[in-house]
This record gives C-alpha cells, sequence and structure tokens, in this order.
C-alpha cells in the first residue's frame, strides 16, 4: 500500500470537505486535526470551548457526528478544540470567559467591582422598562381631563414621547439588539398597533355600512402593552440567563434543547399570565370594557419577534409581524372590496366572525397565528446552542 499522502475528503457525515488540506493517512491519524485546521478561526476566537460547540452545532455538527470523532458528545469534542487550539497572550485572557450575564457570584466577601457594575446596569434598566407604562399611564390620565384642542396636542405629545421611551428600552438591556433589526419590523409594529388603537371600530363602522365619520379609539391596550414591557424585560432577560447556565451544565446537545424549550414555554406562558393582569386592571382602573384577547394575542407576538430577533433571528421576527399585519390590512380590504359589483362573496368570511364573535376576533385570530408560528420557530431555534453562543447584554 502506498504511503503517499491524500487529501482529507469528508469522511464525517455533517462536515463539509476539506479540499487541497493534506490529512493523515486514510482509516489512521488524529481525526480531530481536520476539523482544527477546518475550524481554526473559531476555535482561536473562542473564549471558552461553549462557543466552539455552538458554532460546531450551527454547521450541523451533532453528538452523533461527534461520535466519529472518538468523542461521547459535541461538548466533548468542543473541549479537545478549544484546548489544542493555539492562541496568544489575548486569546489566554479570555479563556477565562466574559462576565455571566446575571453577574459573577462570590464564594465569600464583598461583591467583586464587576458584579457591583452589573447590579447597577440592572437597576438602571429596571427602572428604564417601567417608564413606557408611567408615560402611557399618564397620557391616558390627561386625555380623560382634556378636550378639544388640549385633548389633540396630548395625544400627539404622549404618542412621541412613549416612542422615544420605547426606542430607549429596545436600546439597553436585555432587550438590546445590535445590528440584528430589520427597518420593516418597526412598521409592522407600528401598524399593528395602530390596528389595536382603532381597527376594532373601523371594522365595526365598515361591517355595518360605513363609516359615516370618525370611530372609536380604544387606549387601554396601548396602556397594557406599554406597562407590558417590564415583564417582557424580565423574561427575556431570565432565559438568556437560564439557557447560558443549562449550555454550560449540559453533556450534550440533546440535553441541552431537552432543557431549553420547556424553558422557552415556561417564560412565554409567565409572560401571557402578567400581560393578561395588566390588561384587565387597565380596564378596571380605567373603567373600559376593551377584549383582552388582541392584547394579550399581540404583546405575546411581539415578545417572541423581539425574543428571535436578540438572539440572531430577526428574518424570521419581522416575518410573523409583517402576516399579522397583512390578515388585518386585508380583513378590513375585503369588507370594502365586497362592495363592488359581484364581490359579494369576498366580504362574507369577516363578516361572519364579527357577527358571531365581535370585531376584535379579527385581530385576535391574526395575531394568534403569527404568534403560534413564531413560538413553534421560537422552539426549534432557540433551543440550538449556537443562539446563546453569547450572553445578552443587561
Amino acid at each position: 500500500m502506498s504511503d503517499e499522502v491524500t487529501p482529507l475528503t469528508t469522511p464525517f457525515p455533517g462536515l463539509p470537505a476539506l479540499p487541497g488540506f493534506p490529512g493523515g493517512r486514510r482509516g489512521s491519524g488524529d481525526p480531530v486535526k481536520g476539523l482544527l485546521h477546518r475550524y481554526r478561526e473559531l476555535c482561536e476566537r473562542a473564549v471558552d470551548p461553549l462557543e466552539i460547540a455552538a458554532g460546531l452545532e450551527a454547521h450541523g455538527i451533532t453528538d452523533r457526528t461527534a461520535a466519529r470523532f472518538r468523542h461521547r458528545d459535541v461538548f466533548s469534542l468542543a473541549e479537545e478544540l478549544y484546548a489544542r487550539a493555539p492562541r496568544g497572550t489575548d486569546g489566554a485572557d479570555a479563556a477565562d470567559g466574559p462576565v455571566p450575564a446575571d453577574g459573577p457570584v462570590p464564594a465569600d466577601g464583598p461583591v467583586p467591582a464587576d458584579g457591583e457594575r452589573v447590579g447597577a446596569r440592572a437597576r438602571w434598566w429596571t427602572v428604564l422598562t417601567l417608564l413606557p407604562g408611567a408615560v402611557a399611564c399618564l397620557t391616558l390620565v390627561e386625555l380623560e381631563r382634556s378636550t378639544g384642542q388640549r385633548q389633540l396636542a396630548t395625544a400627539l405629545a404622549g404618542a412621541l414621547a412613549l416612542s422615544g421611551v420605547l426606542s430607549v428600552c429596545l436600546r439597553r438591556g436585555p432587550l438590546r439588539a445590535d445590528g440584528r433589526r430589520l427597518p420593516a419590523a418597526g412598521l409592522w409594529v407600528y401598524g399593528l398597533l395602530a390596528y389595536l388603537l382603532c381597527g376594532d371600530g373601523l371594522l365595526d363602522e365598515l361591517v355595518t355600512g360605513g363609516p359615516d365619520g370618525p370611530w372609536p379609539a380604544t387606549t387601554t391596550p396601548l396602556t397594557a402593552l406599554a406597562c407590558a414591557v417590564a415583564p417582557a424585560a424580565w423574561c427575556a432577560h431570565l432565559f438568556s440567563v437560564r439557557a447560558r447556565r443549562r449550555l454550560a451544565e449540559s453533556h450534550g446537545l440533546a440535553e441541552f434543547t431537552a432543557g431549553a424549550r420547556p424553558l422557552l414555554l415556561a417564560l412565554v406562558g409567565l409572560h401571557v399570565c402578567a400581560l393578561t393582569a395588566l390588561a384587565a386592571t387597565a380596564n378596571l382602573v380605567f373603567d373600559e370594557n376593551g377584549a383582552l384577547a388582541p392584547t394579550v394575542t399581540l404583546g405575546t407576538l411581539l415578545l417572541l419577534a423581539r425574543l428571535l430577533t436578540v438572539h440572531g433571528f430577526p428574518d424570521a421576527a419581522a416575518t410573523g409581524l409583517a402576516v399579522a399585519a397583512a390578515l388585518e390590512v386585508l380583513s378590513c380590504a375585503s369588507v370594502l372590496a365586497g362592495r363592488l359589483p359581484g364581490c359579494d362573496p369576498l366580504a362574507v368570511p369577516v363578516t361572519r366572525v364579527v357577527e358571531m364573535w365581535g370585531s376584535s376576533a379579527v385581530p385576535t385570530l391574526a395575531c394568534g397565528a403569527a404568534a403560534l408560528g413564531l413560538l413553534g420557530h421560537a422552539a426549534v431555534t432557540l433551543s440550538r446552542a449556537s443562539a446563546h453562543t453569547r450572553p445578552q447584554h443587561i
């Protein structure tokens, strides 16, 4: 048999070919050497083995593939790659790892300076996430006391203030998503909020042959959503911290997925309960009978979209928001199209839904369907280790 060195192909399922790289004899030598060469940049830049494991998973390497490299799982394989990867002084310093998202936990003595800074930042964004609810409540109180031009000026000032505070909230803390946002997603969000404000009144007017004049608007749902920014931020923070901790404790990708998926579902359910309580409280305090279902489904959709964006999946988030907004617009458009000669059947589905369950059923179905779609997508993507390679911002 010839001892000639041959190029390493792709003897392991799930790995890309390594054209032109000299390996060892076929069936002998070090099976990890070729993998280390292929992902040298990832291994040298990694601050801990978990980052390498997440990167390998993102490239399609599973625990089953790791077994062909004589390792029990991807995490074990990542530990060897991390240990063997050459790195300079900077890499050695980084090997201690970044400060966890929930701050270091000292064994004894005073809290380190880094922990104090993390705690200060956590207190800051906690106060920050309470501001949207405070602004919305103050605006609503002033709207009830004012009339005419003063009421219009109050509404405009409140809308601008609320938009500014929300923008700051999305640029700080656990809802932050640097470099991962899509501009179109903001347009869909504003469209959904506008429909929540006055869409039901418009649809009622359209179904009854109008609109013949200004249609009513309900402001308490927006107030409830503004107050829900705080629990949404805490749910996002808990998900990031718990998932990162579970990633460090897991011994395989399957084990991590089995723990991360129920965590996501539990936190989404917690947010739904908090949002329902806030919407009911807003109706009680401001003496309105706004439907709870549209507010809860839209709030859930917004949370899932933001979680996907924060963890690196903005396209899926924007798609879910766009689908919900399109369904609401098409619902109103179909009623208008039904007034054209010969187009009566176009208005039948929406008209029947409104007659049976009320106009609030339309946004509930639209946002609920989009939220279920995003939840299914998030249950798959956010339960992967590659979605948690770095602790999220506080």
